[in-house]
């Protein structure tokens, strides 16, 4: 049986791409997307704490549905990681919501105090539809990822977790990659079942330090 892994601190690791393959539903983003995406974020948050800050919430493109996680980092740490898996809401109200969640409503984290608003970096991800995957057996299902590309989702009852495709950074190989995403779960990192379920996705991601 393998050993049992440590606890992962983080849903994600900061990359500095700006995307990853798309499927053909991933929403249609313009190029400079994250021109637009981080600082409706930053705008969402510091309006929580009393602060002003410019953000463009007029564009056509920020009506489509759409779903985002938004990752704060603090002197290179974890600051809060809030998102949504499937879309339900127009894309500037999902990363508003989100930036809120993630700056005050992440459990793991006390909520954001003013005098850190300045010192924090943000990161957008926006996620492609979740595609169900097919497979025979586990071995088929870690064929079928690509390291680096796809986030999965895995569902078992009532066990489920997700790992966005950043976490690749962190676990090389698929079977890594998915023993730690079921113990994220809450079960054995061995664990399988012919009711298993897994979705994949992949995102296209922003994050402030890259000057997007």
């Amino acid at each position: 049986m393998p050993a049992e892994p440590g606890p992962i601190v983080s849903p994600i690791v900061f990359l500095t791409e700006s995307g990853f393959d798309a499927v053909p539903d991933q929403p249609a983003l313009p190029g400079d997307a994250g021109r637009v995406l981080l600082p409706l974020a930053r705008s969402a948050i510091a309006a929580r704490l009393g602060f002003n800050h410019a953000a463009d919430d007029g564009l056509p493109w920020l009506k489509s549905s759409g779903a985002t996680f938004i990752t704060l980092m603090l002197g290179g740490k974890l600051r809060g990681c809030v998102g949504t898996l499937r879309a339900h809401r127009a894309l500037a109200e999902d990363v508003r919501a989100n930036a809120v969640a993630a700056a005050f409503r992440d459990p793991r984290f006390p909520p954001l105090e003013a005098g850190e608003f300045p010192g924090v970096s943000l990161e957008v991800s926006v996620l492609s539809a979740l595609e169900p995957m097919s497979f025979t057996d586990e071995p088929d299902a870690l064929r079928q990822l690509r390291p680096g590309v796809h986030g999965v989702v895995f569902e078992y009852g009532h066990h489920t977790g997700t790992f966005l495709p950043q976490v690749w950074e962190d676990f090389k190989e698929p079977s890594d990659f998915l023993a730690h995403l079921k113990y994220k779960a809450g079960l054995p990192p061995d664990f399988w079942d012919r009711e298993v379920r897994l979705l994949r996705y992949t995102v296209f991601k922003w994050r402030e330090s890259d000057g997007e």
